[in-house]
C-alpha cells in the first residue's frame, strides 16, 4: 500500500498541477473517441499501449476481453457498453486480445478450474472460440500454438458478440461506429489488427484502419 499512496502524492505534485487546464475540463464532461474492451491482466494498460491521455478512450476490462451476448440479464459489460456507445456516442470500439493471456489459457485446462468456479462459467462466452481451435488444431499441437490462435479467434468471437448488442447493432447500421479486433504481444510490444479485407490478423501500422465487419468475420472463421 505505501507504494500506491507514495504513487497518488507523486501523481498530485507532479503531474496534476502541470496539466491542470485538462483536468479542469475533465472535471466537467468526458468525451472520448474509442471504447478499448481489455483484458484485466496487470500487464495489459490500455492508456500506456496508446499513449492516450485522461478522457480520451473508455476502457473496459475484464478476464479475457470477453463480451457476454445480450440477455434480459445484462451484466456491467453490457450496461458499459451501452453507456459508451449510446449515452457518449463513441465512434469507434476496439477488442484488443493479448499473448500469454491467463483466461484463454484456463479454456484450454478447464481441469484447473475445480477451486474457480466463478471463473469457469465466466470463460463460457469464449465457448465458441475454443470450438473453432480445436476444430483447426489437434491436442497434440504444442499448446502455445494453440493458445496464440485462441487468444486471436476470441478476439473475433467476441466482436461477433458484440452485434447482438442493440445499441451496437443500431449504430452500425446507421454507420455511426467501426469496430475493430487487435492483439498485444507483450514480450514485442506489437499490436496485430483484423483487416477484414485481407481475412487476417496484420501487423499495426499508421495506415491501419481497417474495420472487422461481422460479416467477413464469419467468412474468415469458414476459411481458416
Amino acid at each position: 500500500m505505501h507504494r500506491l499512496i507514495d504513487g497518488v502524492l507523486r501523481f498530485q505534485t507532479e503531474i496534476h498541477g502541470k496539466r491542470q487546464e485538462l483536468f479542469n475540463e475533465l472535471g466537467e464532461r468526458q468525451r472520448p473517441f474509442a471504447v478499448f474492451i481489455a483484458c484485466s491482466d496487470s500487464r495489459v494498460v490500455p492508456e500506456l499501449l496508446t499513449q492516450c491521455d485522461p478522457g480520451d478512450i473508455f476502457v473496459i476490462r475484464n478476464a479475457g476481453n470477453i463480451i457476454p451476448s445480450y440477455g434480459p440479464s445484462s451484466g456491467g459489460v453490457s450496461a458499459s457498453i451501452e453507456y459508451a456507445v449510446q449515452g457518449l456516442g463513441i465512434p469507434n470500439l476496439i477488442v484488443c486480445g493479448h499473448s500469454d493471456c491467463g483466461a484463454m489459457k484456463a479454456i484450454l485446462r478447464e481441469d484447473k478450474l475445480d477451486k474457480m468456479p466463478a471463473v469457469g462459467a465466466w470463460i463460457k462466452h469464449a465457448a465458441a472460440a475454443k470450438e473453432i481451435v480445436e476444430a483447426r488444431f489437434s491436442p497434440g499441437e504444442a499448446e502455445k500454438k494453440r493458445l496464440n490462435a485462441l487468444v486471436h479467434e476470441n478476439v473475433l468471437c467476441q466482436l461477433r458478440n458484440l452485434t447482438t448488442h442493440p445499441s451496437v447493432a443500431a449504430k452500425l447500421a446507421a454507420g455511426q461506429l467501426s469496430l475493430h479486433g487487435w492483439v498485444y504481444n507483450i514480450d514485442s510490444g506489437m499490436v496485430d489488427t483484423f483487416d477484414a479485407e485481407r481475412q487476417e490478423f496484420v501487423t499495426l501500422t499508421r495506415d491501419s484502419t481497417a474495420q472487422a465487419t461481422p460479416k467477413l468475420m464469419v467468412r474468415y472463421q469458414t476459411r481458416k
